[in-house]
């Protein structure tokens, strides 16, 4: 398995991503290709000590990069030689199996749209990133890719997260929910109450296990393993979770420095506490799947350090594994609403 790694995306880049990839080919065992300034990528190995590149490991020269200050929609095209395109452009010619990049998110959805494509039927690509919950963790679909979406986009979503909760989290039968402010079928905007009739079609089908309406608080708490939801709502509700971590990991340490009775009960429950930052920590996660691309693309935090691009090199070698992709264009005449599949559903 090769993976295709943007060596120049991400705020923390070069380092970042170069010795989150080499630390991923110690431990996993991981064929590599870095892309970007060959010069500047060996000289961040050689400040770690890394006098040579090693097995497993590749340069592909790209000489310009993809700034978060460039327009999104045609910055790929505009640096046809930087990192985000070359990689895009090896993936789509079989050089690699899947292509990570910390860079640009709105230029990196463009590319792999135009040069990797979309799976045949799939109106729009998603963000889907696994976000903490009370049952371990839920696949959040869209979280920023498509801040406007049809109904028919989020049909689409609930089945691509659906698949994803299965495949690559391991639930059976996972259960979905659309993310709205009531449990009621009567309630949201003409998105949510037009698209819950079509959902709720595709469960009693046996499609997709559709729960209803799920509001974020019982979304947090772990009422299902997959929240629909349009990307300018998925991004609130995202934000909003990491900020809350943030938040109450803040507040938790003063609360345990305020004397020395809570720094010793600090001590007792250091281990405790460190699991809660785990479970809080998007490095752990490492990277969000583009559900909807025709071949994987990973797209890691733009603050990654090597520790969160290591981890989502090993969830992009998860889902390669999974089959996902497969199953998304095997049952792709369901998903669409022009289908008469989806019409007898």
């Amino acid at each position: 398995m090769k993976i295709i790694v943007d060596a120049m995306g991400g705020d923390n880049a070069p380092q970042a991503p170069v010795m989150g990839a080499i630390q991923a080919n110690r431990e996993y065992g991981m064929d590599i290709i870095l892309v970007g300034r060959g010069e500047e990528i060996l000289k961040t190995l050689a400040s770690n000590g890394i006098s040579d590149l090693p097995s497993g490991v590749e340069i592909a020269h790209a000489s310009e990069v993809v700034e978060m200050c460039d327009d999104p929609a045609t910055a790929f095209r505009k640096k046809k030689d930087s990192s985000l395109t070359v990689g895009l452009n090896l993936l789509k010619e079989g050089a690699g199996d899947a292509f990570l990049s910390a860079g640009s998110t709105g230029a990196l959805l463009s590319g792999a749209t135009l040069v990797v494509k979309r799976i045949k039927g799939i109106r729009r690509a998603a963000l889907a990133p696994v976000v903490p919950t009370g049952n371990g963790g839920a696949v959040l679909i869209d979280c920023g890719a498509n801040a406007e979406c049809p109904p028919e986009y989020l049909l689409q979503f609930a089945y691509m997260g659906s698949y994803y909760a299965e495949k690559v989290l391991g639930r059976p039968k996972p259960k979905v929910g659309l993310l709205n402010i009531g449990a009621e079928p009567s309630k949201g905007t003409a998105l949510q109450t037009t698209v819950y009739p079509m959902l709720e079609a595709a469960g009693e089908a046996g499609r997709i296990n559709f729960i209803g309406n799920v509001e974020a608080r019982e979304a947090v708490e772990g009422a299902v393993d997959v929240i629909v939801s349009d990307g300018y709502s998925g991004n609130i509700y995202l934000k909003t979770m990491e900020g809350t971590g943030l938040f109450l990991a803040r507040e938790i340490k003063k609360l345990f420095k305020r004397n020395l009775i809570t720094k010793l009960a600090a001590l007792m429950v250091s281990g405790g506490l460190k699991d809660f930052k785990k479970l809080m920590d998007s490095a752990e996660v490492g990277g969000t799947a583009l559900l909807g691309i025709s071949k994987p693309v990973i797209k890691a935090h733009g603050s990654s350090d090597a520790y969160a691009i290591q981890n989502a090199i090993r969830k992009t070698q998860e889902y390669i594994s999974s089959g996902i992709i497969e199953d998304i264009a095997k049952n792709i005449d369901v998903m669409r609403l022009d289908s008469p599949a989806a019409a007898e559903g």
